[in-house]
């Protein structure tokens, strides 16, 4: 593990950090659902207003194998919090306490900064990553149900409030 350094992500670490993401999506099975890339997550990470930082693992040949991207979110009954969207490790170089690496630099992040809680979601048959987090001993909530609308379900969403703005 000493032959990794973890770092905070920069600009110039977008199209690497983004191979990651496609190879993420290609562990899940959701090659298809990818509809960002890399030039917009630059725009994302690095415009006038970042949405999103993150960290590398890098090797000391100077490779990207892992990444943790996360962002500040505000809860109304916890204050600030952290979300972390993702937490990779390239195939190869897993199991080598990267991923630990990754989620120590960003629960000391966290902790400087005064967050009050860290969460993320985490596939329920995606068993390595379940062992993973139970090992450093994060807490599963067996009560909140993530829900989501995606971009299809927005805009009919949308096209219902429109009909019903214009019928009013």
């Amino acid at each position: 593990m000493n032959t990794i350094h973890i770092r905070k992500g920069v600009r110039r670490d977008i199209p690497a950090v983004f191979a990651l993401v496609k190879e993420l999506a290609d562990f899940e099975n959701a090659e298809g659902e990818l509809e960002t890339s890399a030039e917009q997550m630059e725009s994302d990470g690095f415009g006038k207003r970042p949405l999103f930082e993150f960290f590398v693992a890098e090797s000391t040949v100077g490779e990207i194998v892992g990444s943790a991207i996360f962002y500040i979110g505000y809860s109304t009954w916890k204050g600030k919090k952290l979300y972390l969207d993702d937490l990779i490790v390239t195939d190869t170089y897993r199991r080598k306490g990267i991923g630990e690496a990754l989620l120590d630099h960003l629960v000391n992040y966290a902790m400087e900064n005064n967050v009050r809680q860290i969460r993320w979601h985490v596939l329920n048959w995606n068993k390595p990553a379940l062992s993973f987090y139970e090992k450093v001993g994060v807490d599963f909530d067996d009560e909140w149900i993530t829900c989501k609308m995606g971009r299809e379900k927005m805009k009919e969403h949308y096209t219902l409030l429109l009909e019903k703005s214009l019928s009013n």
